[in-house]
């Protein structure tokens, strides 16, 4: 399930624009607003995503360290978990101090 940023209802992982407020779920879910905030902070050098114990094998294969540039989008695409997508992001510093 993808949460809006804008309304905080909940929309189907495969849906495009929020099912409450229309909004565009590709820029203004919780995911995308997450990724956006990383992508902008220059300390953060990598994003991993990160993937439940139980996760289907789609996002058992998106697990892992990606540059900011090159991140997959989440919800992972053919994730086949019954309660949907639930990876997230996990921001990697590559300077610990200035």
């Amino acid at each position: 399930m993808q949460t809006c940023s804008q309304c905080h209802a909940l929309s189907p992982d495969s849906a495009k624009s929020c099912e409450q407020c229309h909004a565009d779920l590709s820029q203004f879910s919780t995911t995308a607003m997450a990724l956006k905030r990383i992508r902008e902070n220059p300390r953060i050098a990598y994003v991993r995503i990160a993937v439940n114990h139980d996760c289907c094998p789609a996002c058992r294969q998106a697990e892992g360290a990606y540059t900011k540039e090159n991140v997959l989008v989440l919800p992972v695409e053919g994730c086949s978990h019954p309660l949907g997508c639930r990876c997230y992001y996990q921001p990697v510093l590559g300077d610990l101090f200035p």
